[in-house]
């Protein structure tokens, strides 16, 4: 290190001696002409020890150094230098500003050692920071306290070109870091950042203790990405260290997840919980109407049983998709599950709910096609209007359902509009559905129907009628909540109690020497469950009734949605002894070829098609009746003719050739305790209770 030697004077011709600079010169020669008290204490040498000796002589470590050179290029012309080095004898660091004159070199020397050190603690911090930061997996910044980005690790600057092409600014270090991410950002994401990080950079009580998260979002090309940005104030440099975690992929996932929450996976429509959503989001206006159209397919489970789940699927596919296209713009369409469907109408009043209404079934005039199959469906459609004050999206709901049954119940094809009355119908099936639940099989109670011979008047069997003995409502007919049972799973439990109930009582009378065949109501679920055959065998083998003993009537409508599933059961009822009868027949849309090719043992001739065959034989039309009769005693089948009201059914049934009848004419429903006490009158009459019917009528 070459320190120069001033040449001492008295301090008041020296002006170089209130300078708290250490300060020497060296002359044109390269010896030392001035020093100054503070560069002796500096230096460690007087000056008078310095003063006209070389400076490269007294302190030949700074030969070949950095500071040598600058001498030289400051002497040579080359202007003021500056230059910090380190002096090994002292292992220091010193900065040494050169100036250049007529007379030599005038050197100012200060000891920057401490502040050196601390810069390079300073600098090898940053560096393992550096380091440090290029481990992280996400791009990241370390911020000073302006703002201002100090670091960036490898995969901010990775990420920056890819977003330089997606035509925004980057920040590299150096830059304000807000300035730069600004034009890029949402408003709203601007704010909330810039006021997450002001807050960090800001310090104060706790703020070292928590971090800044916020997720953002980037238009890159023509998707838009997702970043959380991660903030930490690193203390006490009061820096701010800042990671980017791509979560476009998460937020996508999130977004997939709340999309399926919300529609049907089958349809792609809203789901239940998005419409009844959309429904309350319409009855909050006070001035808003709102309609829904609830829609249930016609017979759709014997189309899906039929034709298999796939193209049952697709179908309802279609469905979604053709309503879709019929409502009006600003309506919702959305599939509440299986075959049921629900169009929110907005602005809409009664009227134009039930002109929606008939537009949407006249689109199901055209049929679907599936898998190359062509399927005929139809709907049947609930219509109910918001009232004013409504705000129970769950309630509209329940009003429509309520009109939507009340549209089944009518038939296939049809549009109910809501009424009070139909709520009150809903309450009681509510009702039905949880006394059945709880135990209200002990108050079903049994009434049996005579059924005769028509050629003698003898006693052949009874039919069991089903009743309910309600506490509060007295007795109920099976119209009332049999129904009910069916859709809440009650109905097979019911008829298995059933069937015991009545091939007990059958064989009870038996041993009282009353022999009547017992004919039982069965509902096609006990076809699809296929527990039929296994129920029927314990009833019987419980009551010891002998299986020839027992009539199992079935409606061909019930038969008719899985002719295949029934004809199998059916014949191995009839294996082994137990009689089938078709009941209501002239009420369904099948035909008798259909079923006449079922192992069937009696038909049951409703008594809709007596009556409507009574208007024909009185227009002179022909004996249709006769002509049906004639045909199942061809195929070795019985004929029953229900609903013989009059002594001119009676004669008509007589003149056609039925077999057996039934009907108030005859006998109406009675309790089992009055069945025996009936039929011993009949036995006092002469046996023949059609004489008997008849002598009382003319009364």
């Amino acid at each position: 290190m070459v320190h120069q030697h001033v040449h001492e004077g008295p301090a008041s011709a020296d002006p170089l001696l209130a300078v708290p600079d250490a300060v020497y010169r060296i002359d044109t020669d390269g010896r030392f002409a001035y020093v100054n008290a503070a560069a002796e204490e500096l230096l460690g040498r007087r000056a008078r020890d310095l003063v006209g000796r070389s400076a490269l002589d007294c302190f030949p470590e700074a030969r070949g150094t950095t500071l040598e050179d600058q001498y030289r290029a400051a002497a040579a012309g080359g202007g003021p230098r500056t230059v910090e080095f380190h002096y090994p004898p002292r292992d220091r660091w010193y900065e040494a500003r050169v100036f250049p004159g007529p007379s030599g070199l005038t050197v100012f020397l200060r000891d920057v050692d401490a502040e050196r050190r601390v810069s390079v603690q300073r600098e090898e911090a940053l560096r393992e920071l550096s380091a440090v930061l290029d481990a992280l997996p996400s791009p990241t910044v370390l911020l000073d306290g302006a703002g201002r980005i100090l670091s960036a690790n490898r995969r901010w600057e990775a990420a920056s070109t890819i977003v330089r092409q997606a035509g925004h600014r980057t920040a590299g270090v150096g830059d304000d870091y807000l300035e730069a991410m600004a034009p890029a950002l949402r408003p709203e994401d601007r704010t909330a950042i810039t006021e997450g990080l002001g807050e960090l950079m800001a310090g104060g009580p706790g703020v070292a203790d928590r971090s800044f998260v916020w997720d953002y979002a980037l238009r890159m090309g023509a998707d838009r990405e997702w970043f959380r940005l991660q903030a930490a104030r690193v203390e006490p440099s009061g820096r701010v260290v800042i990671t980017h975690v791509d979560i476009t992929q998460r937020v996508r996932d999130q977004e997939t997840v709340a999309w399926q929450a919300a529609h049907d996976d089958l349809t792609g429509l809203p789901n239940r919980s998005r419409l009844l959503q959309l429904v309350g989001e319409s009855l909050e206006d006070e001035r808003a109407r709102a309609a829904l159209l609830f829609l249930d397919l016609d017979g759709f489970k014997t189309v899906n049983d039929s034709l298999g789940h796939e193209v049952g699927d697709e179908l309802l596919r279609q469905v979604g998709g053709r309503l879709a296209k019929q409502i009006r713009p600003g309506d919702a369409v959305g599939r509440l599950g299986a075959d049921q469907f629900l169009i929110l109408a907005r602005d809409c009043d009664t009227s134009e709910a039930a002109a929606l209404a008939f537009r949407l079934q006249t689109s199901f005039a055209r049929p679907f096609l599936a898998q190359g199959i062509s399927v005929p469906l139809s709907a049947s459609i609930g219509v109910a209007t918001a009232q004013p004050g409504a705000r129970q999206a769950h309630q509209l709901l329940s009003d429509a359902d309520a009109a939507a049954y009340a549209a089944k119940g009518a038939g296939r094809d049809r549009v109910h509009l809501f009424s009070p009355g139909l709520r009150e119908a809903a309450r009681w099936r509510l009702e039905v559905a949880n006394r059945l639940r709880d135990g209200a099989v002990d108050e079903l109670v049994v009434h049996y129907q005579p059924v005769v011979r028509v050629d003698t008047g003898e006693v052949d069997g009874v039919e069991a009628l089903l009743r309910w003995q309600h506490p509060e409502r007295g007795l109920l007919s099976p119209d009332s909540f049999l129904s009910v049972a069916e859709e809440t799973g009650q109905l097979i439990p019911i008829t298995r109690w059933l069937l015991g109930e009545t091939t007990r009582q059958a064989a009870e009378w038996a041993a009282q020497g009353l022999p009547l065949r017992m004919s039982v109501n069965i509902s096609a679920r006990h076809f699809s469950a296929e527990t039929l055959v296994h129920d029927v065998r314990v009833a019987l083998h419980d009551s010891g009734l002998p299986a020839e003993k027992l009539v199992l009537e079935l409606t061909e409508t019930s038969v008719a949605e899985d002719p295949t599933r029934a004809e199998d059961q059916l014949a191995v009822l009839r294996g082994f002894g137990v009689r089938v009868a078709i009941d209501d027949f002239g009420t369904g849309w099948s035909s008798l070829a259909q079923l006449l090719a079922l192992p069937i043992g009696t038909l049951k001739i409703d008594r809709s098609l007596l009556t409507a065959a009574a208007r024909l034989a009185s227009g002179g039309t022909g004996a249709v009746l006769a002509a049906i009769v004639a045909l199942t005693r061809t195929l070795g089948i019985r004929s029953v003719a229900e609903g013989v009201e009059t002594a001119e059914h009676l004669q008509m049934v007589r003149d056609a050739g039925c077999d057996l009848a039934q009907g108030y004419l005859l006998a109406r429903p009675m309790p089992a305790g009055d069945v025996a006490h009936w039929a011993t009158r009949v036995r006092a009459a002469g046996g023949d209770s059609c004489a008997m019917a008849l002598r009382a009528g003319s009364r």
